[in-house]
């Protein structure tokens, strides 16, 4: 069984066996799959390099006498090669080794920030009625109908609308399935149909497309959900308090529907490494990330603001100036007295003192309320300043909010900004869009309902997929068939394409092509360029392939740590003292970038190792 295990680990890793490349041209990406394979103990990796120039730099440095005696000079020589081989060499190939290993797991971390950040700021479905289904074999089928809200829903004998069913092998009781389904779709008004993408999803997506032909009356329409995480927020503690009455198997259909309703609102409740959309995320320094991806979380829940009146606990600690008390001191307050009017209640709340509130009021919305600048983004603090509009404006609130013609017209010359600089343009702008969402207009990928397997697949297949991971290699894609293909950046468009980030993001849908299928490993290859053109030129043959050591084609499976991220924050910076506006997009800033020496360097036969030799200092004597 041993031995079986290892030869499967090995498999992963066989594109890098005997492979040699420049440590100076190796991508951070590979590098980390080198590293990996070492660590499983299945690669064995040596930095190369002739080590004859650099010994006679040394001897050269310092001098020997070629006049000397023949034993003192072959004394020297000894020591010196001595000293390159047992001393300098290992630690500089150490030194080398770890910048490279640095800057990769910093390249790691900046693409998980990244897709996180797109795929939280994927579009919701918006306020509709949702059945969640959470597909299953042996275990049937768990579903669960929320409302616009994203309550479960309740039933005329105030029970929640869940249900089981086992449509598949061993029990095959597909007539009565289709029967509750169609119950459940009828009674309660349902609009969409969210279908994990686990386990048995094609099959379950097709099951509920016959039930919805089959009845006209029904209005929903299916979509298929990326499940990742959904199980470890099943079983975590925050669900336990939210869905307390339910069990366990039941909560990732309700996870589910939510995700389709605001991925948002969502996804912020599990850790991100069990989403499953970093490179290497176990790999790297695991304290920075979990730095990197709170700050993303943060800024893309600010982002988009919350609804106080609706927001659960944890997206309300997401809020800069807030934190996981206090977002449970409004949430309890909340429930003890009511929706909140008006932001100024909030100073009410427990432990929400005056500086926390400075910070986090122009991230909290509360629509309907008394004052209808508290659903945009303009901070309370800037509120006078409003007043000074509508007085230039001569009209009331109620007319000249959302309203461009008069927003435009008002003379703002005489006005100055307030205290804190809060700009007159940035109040307008917000004031002609109030509560906008930064987000993209919801749309669904269509699969094609012939294709449920990767045996279903053949070479030439066009199909429209979701992109579910961008890396530095290409992306994955879902084209539902349990396996997400790769797009390798070779494969992404006819033109020269730098980094895959700038092509696509998680989320995404996309046309490709089916390129190349390895049934046995698991493997689905990917196009993303029009069959009828021609590349422009043809990618560089090497003996590895980007496949990083990890699968081209991945099984669905949930990627958690045990170890939770570490959600310590630094207090938030008095952001919400502005209205809010565009949220610039630094996920990228800290791409590492190529080692530069202080001194131009000649070329020179002694590579990489010779050149950091020089830049230490140990050149050849002048004679």
């Amino acid at each position: 069984m041993r031995a079986k295990k290892k030869r499967e680990v090995g498999e992963k890793f066989k594109d890098y066996f005997e492979h040699s490349e420049s440590l100076a041209r190796l991508p951070n990406h590979r590098l980390l799959a080198m590293l990996r394979g070492r660590q499983e103990n299945v690669l064995g990796l040596k930095i190369e390099g002739e080590d004859a120039p650099f010994i006679e730099k040394i001897i050269n440095h310092f001098d020997v006498d070629a006049k000397a005696p023949a034993a003192r000079r072959e004394f020297l020589t000894e020591a010196a090669s001595s000293l390159w081989k047992d001393k300098w060499r290992p630690h500089i190939e150490h030194r080398l080794l770890t910048e490279k290993r640095l800057a990769a797991e910093a390249d790691a971390i900046d693409v998980f920030a990244s897709n996180l950040q797109h795929l939280l700021m994927a579009a919701p479905a918006g306020p509709k009625v949702i059945l969640g289904v959470d597909p299953g074999i042996r275990h049937g089928v768990k579903m669960a109908i929320v409302d616009a809200q994203g309550h479960v829903m309740s039933d005329s004998e105030e029970k929640p609308v869940i249900a089981t069913v086992y449509p598949f092998a061993p029990d095959n009781k597909m007539d009565e399935a289709k029967k509750v389904i169609d119950e459940l779709l009828s009674t309660y008004d349902v609009d969409l149909v969210a279908i994990g993408n686990g386990t048995a999803s094609r099959e379950t997506d097709a099951m509920i497309k016959e039930i919805l032909a089959a009845n006209a009356a029904l209005k929903a329409k299916a979509v298929i959900v990326n499940e990742s995480g959904a199980s470890v927020y099943s079983a975590s503690e925050l669900a336990s308090d939210e869905l307390a009455n339910l069990d366990v198997s039941v909560r990732g259909a309700v996870s589910i529907a939510r995700r389709l309703q605001d991925p948002l609102s969502e996804l912020v409740k599990v850790d991100p490494k069990a989403i499953g959309v970093g490179q290497y995320q176990h790999d790297v320094n695991q304290n920075q990330l979990a730095d990197s991806l709170d700050k993303v979380t943060q800024d893309s829940v600010n982002a988009v603001g919350v609804d106080v009146n609706t927001a659960s606990p944890a997206i309300l600690a997401h809020i800069a100036g807030l934190n996981r008390n206090v977002a449970q001191q409004i949430v309890t307050y909340r429930r003890e007295h009511g929706a909140f009017d008006s932001r100024e209640a909030l100073k009410n709340v427990p432990r929400l003192g005056a500086k926390t509130f400075e910070q986090a009021a122009g991230f909290l919305r509360i629509h309907n309320g008394s004052n209808p600048l508290d659903a945009t983004g303009v901070h309370p603090e800037s509120y006078a300043l409003v007043d000074s509009l509508l007085a230039q404006a001569g009209k009331p609130l109620s007319e000249v909010i959302g309203n461009d013609g008069v927003l435009n017209a008002i003379d703002t010359t005489a006005l100055a900004a307030n205290d804190d600089n809060v700009s007159v343009k940035a109040i307008i702008e917000e004031l002609a869009k109030p509560a906008r969402d930064p987000r993209p207009e919801f749309k669904t990928a269509n699969f094609r309902d012939d294709v449920n397997s990767i045996k279903d697949l053949s070479e030439g297949m066009q199909l429209e997929g979701v992109v579910t991971n961008v890396t530095a290699f290409g992306c994955f894609v879902d084209v539902g068939v349990h396996q997400d293909g790769l797009v390798h950046i070779s494969q992404m468009a006819n033109d020269f394409v730098a980094d895959p980030m700038n092509r696509v993001k998680p989320g995404d849908i996309v046309s490709v092509r089916v390129i190349s299928i390895d049934e046995k490993r698991g493997r689905i290859g990917f196009s993303m360029k029009p069959e009828s053109e021609k590349p422009v030129r043809t990618a560089a043959k090497s003996t590895a392939t980007s496949t990083d050591g990890e699968k081209v084609s991945r099984p669905r499976s949930n990627q958690a740590n045990s170890d939770r991220p570490n959600n310590s924050r630094s207090a938030a910076d008095k952001r919400s003292s502005k209205p809010r506006g565009k949220r610039q997009d630094n996920t990228n800033s800290n791409r590492s970038k190529p080692i530069k020496n202080d001194k131009a360097q000649a070329p020179s036969k002694m590579g990489t190792l010779g050149a950091l030799l020089q830049e230490a200092g140990v050149t050849k004597t002048k004679k």
